[in-house]
């Protein structure tokens, strides 16, 4: 079996493009994989003109590790967000074609179900708080979300905050975890982003005010550059702190495992390399004590293809989820497309990735001049800055 090409389909919403990329074979199998990328569409779609001609028509779908190898490597500059994204849709499109060819989910040919007696995968909700920004418009979402089946929520109380926050936003940004907390109850999970906003005096002193609420992460306390400041956060607070969104190589993580200063790991599959790079690094973290939660701001296709991973982890932790709250009308562009019921996602038995791309429905949502600033006035809602 050999690739014979790649086409790409951009599904656009106001705030958000999301690339599929379909890997197409001689033998009539087809694989999918996806990204999302923030402002650097375009820019993928011109790497991956250059990938397929340079590295992979003509490849053997089954021979994923020389695949990435030669993707990473064989074009010599160093590989950053957008190659790095590019190899992950290929990769991910070629786990979908091995799995079909030899029917049998993706997990499967990872090494089965890390725990045989359960095939569910926790799920959060994100991107459920496009409302006004006051204790009672998040009080009454989140109550949404848990009426949904939800037992995990997150949310960035912190308006458009950065290094500083003064004191009257700072009490805003609390009585909005206040609301949320109370109307969730004690036993739903509370996640708290913070989005890399703070210097580290103002993450300690922030995250000393959250305590009381019990979340069970602080996400990205300060930017990602400087781990010497993270480090600072987490030798200063009891809550767990989560980070690694933004960091598009699985040995990069390195420093930050060294460092002691993460709990919990959020690296993007559709960033990272892929599905392998993934597993590789989530067995990395596995000898650091650290879980995995997967930044998740995709489509169906990068949910289907995390809960692949997921179901082979022992140190899986949870599954983040946008599409049942921001722009849920994109589900139906992935037949098949993963749902959560009472909290969970069920581990799919479907052969690859278990889903299919519409690409008709897809055409129904055309790229868009998606731009999300998290500085903006109203960030939260969601609408896109974009003209």
């Amino acid at each position: 079996m050999r690739i014979t090409g790649i086409s790409t389909h951009v599904v656009g919403t106001p705030w958000r493009n999301l690339t599929y990329v379909q890997v197409h074979t001689d033998e009539g199998l087809t694989g999918v994989g996806e990204t999302r990328m923030l402002g650097h569409t375009d820019a993928l779609l011109g790497y991956l003109r250059e990938a397929e001609r340079n590295h992979v028509v003509g490849s053997d779908p089954f021979a994923v590790e020389d695949l990435v190898r030669r993707m990473k490597y064989g074009d010599y500059g160093r590989a950053g967000e957008i190659v790095m994204s590019g190899i992950a849709c290929v990769e991910t499109a070629c786990w979908d074609i091995k799995g079909k060819a030899l029917g049998v989910p993706v997990w499967q040919l990872l090494g089965g179900r890390a725990d045989a007696s359960d095939n569910r995968v926790k799920a959060y909700a994100n991107g459920w708080y496009t409302v006004e920004r006051s204790p009672e418009a998040f009080h009454a979402a989140a109550k949404i979300v848990v009426e949904r089946g939800y037992r995990a929520l997150k949310l960035d109380p912190f308006g458009t905050g950065s290094f500083e926050l003064d004191h009257a936003e700072s009490l805003r940004s609390i009585s909005l975890v206040e609301a949320v907390r109370d109307a969730i109850g004690p036993e739903a999970e509370l996640l708290v982003e913070m989005h890399g906003r703070f210097s580290p005096a103002t993450a300690i002193r922030l995250a000393k005010e959250l305590e009381r609420f019990a979340p069970s992460w602080i996400e990205e306390p300060v930017p990602p550059e400087n781990l010497k400041a993270l480090a600072k956060v987490a030798e200063k607070t009891t809550l767990p702190i989560a980070t690694g969104e933004r960091i598009h190589d699985r040995i990069e993580f390195r420093e930050l495992f060294e460092s002691q200063a993460a709990d919990i790991i959020q690296p993007d599959l559709g960033h990272l390399g892929g599905i392998g790079e993934m597993r590789k690094l989530a067995a990395t973290a596995e000898t650091h004590y650290v879980l995995v939660a997967p930044h998740n701001v995709g489509g169906s296709v990068l949910t289907a293809a995390s809960l692949q991973l997921a179901g082979c982890t022992p140190n899986f932790k949870i599954l983040e989820h946008f599409n049942d709250f921001a722009d849920a009308e994109i589900k139906r562009v992935v037949r098949g497309a993963p749902e959560v019921v009472d909290g969970y996602f069920t581990l799919s038995d479907a052969p690859g990735l278990g889903v299919e791309l519409d690409t008709d429905a897809a055409a129904e949502f055309p790229q868009q001049q998606a731009r999300f600033d998290l500085w903006a006035e109203g960030w939260e809602k969601r609408e896109g800055t974009g003209k």
